[in-house]
């Protein structure tokens, strides 16, 4: 039995849809060339569908899971994307159907013996995975030190456990399969002060501490950030942490 859904953004699931960043198209085209097919691919905790859609340029039907119903809710809309609320660890597929299966900044809230037995389970032979995320931006040295002075340090206490598997870029956890390495990746920007207050509103740390009475001092360090930013739209970069493997067949019983 896998262990329980950890359950940290439905209850803002419109904001984590418009805040959220998507991800480089570039992306998307090197890993469908390394998968063995572009029939199927699964997006594994597909929050809104940010990665799913990067995923239906490249392959013909995309399966896009996430146990959060008003995640699914919120999603966004495409016709080679089947949306399912459905955990990452017990997933509706037929056995060895996916070509490619993606984590796309989730793998770290997984049950991670139960979801790479179910990788296993559903991938043909040959088949990739790949487990990908972002953990911080970059916009100028001013500002970048305003956020790092007034805004992080108030909720250190309140980021999940998990996120730091993701912080690592999924180094300090095992990873399935034969390991490729690619280049590097990152998500560029173009963003007004109010479209970064948006993804900072999605962050369920920045959450928690509004909750706990926080709310004066988040405003406080945002103000101080907007003053920073002004009226126009700047740069930003998103390194991305990657892993990808490629898998063989499991085991048949008795062999």
């Amino acid at each position: 039995m896998s262990a329980p859904f950890v359950d940290r953004f439905s209850g803002f699931a419109g904001a984590y849809r418009h805040g959220r960043p998507n991800y480089p198209p570039h992306l998307f085209e090197a890993l469908a060339g390394l998968a063995p097919g572009r029939d199927l691919a699964w997006d594994c905790g597909t929050g809104n569908g940010q990665a799913a859609i990067g995923l239906a340029g490249h392959f013909a039907r995309v399966y896009a899971t996430d146990p959060s119903e008003r995640q699914i809710a919120e999603a966004i809309p495409h016709e080679r994307v089947a949306y399912r609320v459905e955990r990452a660890e017990h997933v509706s597929l037929p056995d060895a159907s996916v070509d490619l299966a993606v984590a796309a900044q989730a793998m770290h809230w997984f049950d991670l013996d139960a979801f790479y037995a179910e990788v296993r389970r559903v991938l043909k032979p040959g088949g990739v995975l790949a487990a990908f995320g972002y953990d911080w931006m970059y916009v100028s040295p001013e500002i970048d030190r305003a956020i790092n002075e007034r805004l992080l340090p108030p909720l250190a206490g309140h980021w999940a456990v998990q996120n730091r598997l993701l912080w690592d870029g999924y180094r300090s956890i095992p990873f399935p399969g034969e390991e490729i390495r690619l280049g590097a990746f990152a998500i560029y920007l173009d963003w007004s002060f109010e479209e970064v207050r948006g993804y900072m509103s999605s962050w369920s740390a920045l959450r928690d501490f509004a909750a706990a009475g926080g709310e004066e001092t988040i405003e406080a360090g945002l103000a101080e950030v907007g003053r920073l930013w002004g009226q126009d739209r700047r740069p930003l970069v998103m390194p991305l942490h990657l892993r990808v493997a490629r898998l063989g067949p499991s085991p048949r019983p008795g062999d």
